[in-house]
């Protein structure tokens, strides 16, 4: 038989479910009305916040309006990591695929990261994944004057290709005017702030040099 102090803590959960299905219902209901009501384009603004607030609220926990990488590093360094990110170039794999940098969290086939054609610039696969590069920053600016910054690509079949910038102060001051968007290519991860990442399983062929060698911002919970 469950105590008091139990029922009421389920009770509490049973409401707080209820409350948030509430919520959606009505931002549901808002929505239409605005779409009903001719407002199509402010509908759908309406939706794409809302669905943004919710796919990014579990990733930081910080401010969702901002890239991922304006958390991890603030804004100089994000903007020097996408000034400096490389191309997402492709590479020969072992069955003789063009192959780019994808994410392993969502690829880890080699048919799923070949580009897609005609493509104008690398932005998708041909099954539809990102090119993406994961990064990771160290920032010596006080003490010796200059960051460096690596990016890592996973290609499957391949394994990891590491690239690595060093940059001083006048470099760092020099990208202070370039805008960090997440539709810009690669897509770029941080590992201080990717949650797991020393806990993904990989054959040995492609086991990550980062592993257990990147130190978390958020001890805890990006660990």
């Amino acid at each position: 038989m469950r105590s008091g102090a139990q029922r009421q803590r389920g009770s509490a959960s049973v409401e707080q479910a209820g409350l948030a299905a509430l919520i959606a219902l009505l931002a549901l209901a808002a929505i239409a009305a605005v779409a009903a009501g001719g407002e199509i384009d402010a509908g759908r603004t309406l939706a794409g916040t809302i669905s943004k607030r919710i796919a990014c609220a579990p990733r930081l926990p910080d401010a969702c309006r901002h890239h991922p990488l304006v958390p991890a590093y603030g804004w100089p360094l994000a903007r020097l990591a996408r000034a400096l990110a490389p191309p997402p170039a492709a590479r020969p794999g072992p069955a003789g695929l063009p192959l780019v940098p994808v994410d392993f969290r969502r690829c880890r086939r080699q048919s799923c990261a070949v580009p897609r054609s005609g493509a104008a610039g690398i932005h998708l696969t041909a099954s539809g994944r990102r090119t993406t590069a994961f990064t990771r920053v160290v920032d010596r600016r006080r003490s010796q004057g200059w960051v460096e910054l690596t990016y890592w690509l996973y290609r499957p079949g391949l394994g990891w290709e590491r690239i690595v910038h060093r940059a001083g102060r006048a470099q760092v001051e020099a990208a202070s005017g370039v805008r960090v968007l997440l539709k810009d290519d690669p897509a770029l991860v941080p590992l201080e702030t990717l949650p797991g990442r020393d806990h993904y399983d990989f054959p040995a062929t492609e086991r990550p040099p980062w592993q257990w060698n990147v130190h978390g911002l958020y001890p805890g919970w990006s660990s």
